[in-house]
């Protein structure tokens, strides 16, 4: 019997799929393409609402691989459990690289511009002139040195900032320069024009940037989060945003969506977008070029790309 994949883009519009695999479209919907037990390799739906991507889980009894579209993976994680051991979980690195940086850039430059001023003072037929903060001479902290940070860190360089410290899990050196330890972050924060967010959510991430650490970061300091919302206590950014002490810049938060009235929109300061930092023109390319790769790989009984666990191990 030949394997099953699901996949949430149609397979007719994927060129150069291997052959061998019987392709199913499921994107989130009520009804399954087949039956779940029967699936050997499942592409989780994309930006879909929470709990979706893991309704058929605990039915794939004969599943091998898990496949994201996202780089973070907290959205199956509490599906995982369901899974016999030895099943792969791999995800979508090197496919949102290019639109997340673009978009942290795009945060950065806006709010420290105050391009949110000037849009509403078009829409009041005001021209709004004065001198705002420039990139070029900051000092930029990455928190979440993986490759959403260091490609942040390339778009950086024409900038002309002063310098870019790096914080991961763990120490290492790059040829940017080294990569500090998260034990170090309280010690780089005072020094940071700007602290940006691109750390997976992890147990050891979330609520990270706490009032503890909002409160080490210098006045006038804006935060970026490009990461996920629960990285960031809403709470303790709210007071801190209300003082007028630090600005941010929000791709995501907590809760999310961000429901109306939620104080956050009001905030002074305070610059959201509704989680657009993947879903751009160049998703799709990179998504499809990932997925013939893998399951080219699959197919062949090749080591896959992206196995960032496997159950019960």
């Amino acid at each position: 019997m030949s394997a099953q994949v699901w996949l949430p883009i149609a397979p007719d519009e994927i060129e150069g799929l291997p052959e061998g695999p019987r392709y199913l479209f499921w994107d989130g919907g009520e009804e399954f393409p087949a039956d779940p037990a029967d699936c050997s390799f499942y592409v989780v739906p994309y930006m879909k609402p929470a709990g979706i991507g893991v309704r058929p889980l605990p039915e794939m009894s004969s599943v091998e691989v898990v496949q994201t579209l996202s780089a973070g993976i907290d959205h199956v994680q509490p599906g995982l459990h369901h899974l016999r051991p030895g099943v792969r979980l791999c995800n979508a690195r090197g496919v949102h690289e290019a639109s997340t940086a673009e978009l942290t850039l795009t945060l950065v430059l806006a709010a420290l511009r105050g391009i949110p001023d000037f849009v509403r003072a078009q829409e009041r037929g005001e021209w709004l002139g004065g001198f705002r903060s420039a990139l070029a001479d900051k000092s930029v902290l990455i928190v979440g040195y993986g490759a959403i940070g260091a490609a942040i860190e390339d778009r950086l360089a024409p900038f002309e900032v002063a310098r870019v410290a790096r914080v991961a899990r763990s120490q290492r050196t790059t040829a940017r320069g080294p990569v500090h330890p998260l034990t170090e972050l309280p010690s780089l924060l005072p020094h940071a024009d700007v602290v940006i967010l691109s750390t997976p959510l992890t147990e050891e991430t979330r609520g990270l940037a706490d009032a503890e650490f909002l409160a080490r970061m210098k006045d006038g300091a804006l935060l970026v989060n490009v990461a996920r919302g629960p990285v960031v206590d809403t709470k303790a950014l709210l007071a801190e945003v209300e003082s007028g002490r630090i600005t941010a810049a929000l791709d995501v938060t907590d809760p999310e969506p961000l429901p109306p009235g939620h104080p956050l929109w009001q905030a002074p300061g305070v610059l959201i977008t509704p989680h657009v930092g993947g879903p751009t023109s160049a998703f799709l390319p990179r998504a499809k070029q990932l997925l013939v790769d893998q399951l080219t790989r699959f197919v062949n009984h090749e080591p896959l790309r992206n196995v960032i666990l496997t159950t019960g191990s």
